[in-house]
């Protein structure tokens, strides 16, 4: 990823915010017929002494042959909020005139191993945290025990999960960094769901 310094984002909090808010990866891979691409909502699990990046964990359908490339090196990208930006924002337009549009963006780009897990424990775990994460928001939320046990052990064999140790993480923020604190204000008033992620600690809660 091309990526030049002033829009370069290292920091491994800032990328795991991005991830959280933002779960839903695309996993990467070189097949025999080529590059593939799955789409998956992550849980994002910490760093700990043998994963200094954190880990992905996520599951797919048994028929799906992603896992099957299990000991593959892939590129998970998370995309964060983006939009178009008018040169009508910029200061130097009704000066000169020498201003063009472009587009605001937040990614990361993970990389690890990939790992089956084909265990009905674990894989029910993860369906808790994932389910438990996304129903906190509901006034009733939905439980993986609100299903019937004989229908949930046959939805538990129909998957397999996944894991990543993360071996590395990328980010780039282009976010207006390069240019004057008036145009990122004006940006960020016409923006709003940009605002949080230009400030100079970037967070979620726009």
């Amino acid at each position: 990823m091309y990526t030049p310094n002033h829009f370069k984002e290292a920091r491994l909090p800032v990328l795991q915010a991005l991830i959280e808010a933002h779960p839903l990866g695309a996993v990467v891979t070189h097949t025999a017929a080529g590059l593939d691409a799955n789409h998956l909502p992550f849980d994002y699990r910490p760093p700990t002494a043998g994963a200094p990046f954190g880990t992905l964990r996520a599951h797919v359908a048994r028929a799906n042959p992603l896992w099957q490339l299990a000991g593959s090196e892939v590129m998970v990208l998370f995309q964060g909020p983006h939009g178009y930006i008018s040169p009508s924002l910029y200061q130097e337009k009704p000066v000169s005139g020498k201003v063009v549009p472009t587009w605001n963006y937040a990614v990361v780009h993970g990389h690890g191993v990939l790992r089956a897990l084909d265990d009905p424990l674990w894989l029910r775990a993860l369906l808790e945290r994932l389910t438990g994460h996304h129903e906190a928001p509901r006034a009733q939320p939905w439980a993986v025990a609100d299903a019937p046990a004989d229908y949930l052990d046959k939805m538990l064999r129909a998957i397999v999960g996944i894991e990543i140790v993360l071996t590395g993480l990328d980010g780039k923020w282009k976010m207006s960094q390069n240019r004057v604190a008036a145009d990122q204000t004006a940006i960020a008033a016409e923006q709003p769901a940009l605002a949080a992620w230009m400030a100079p600690n970037p967070t979620s809660g726009a």
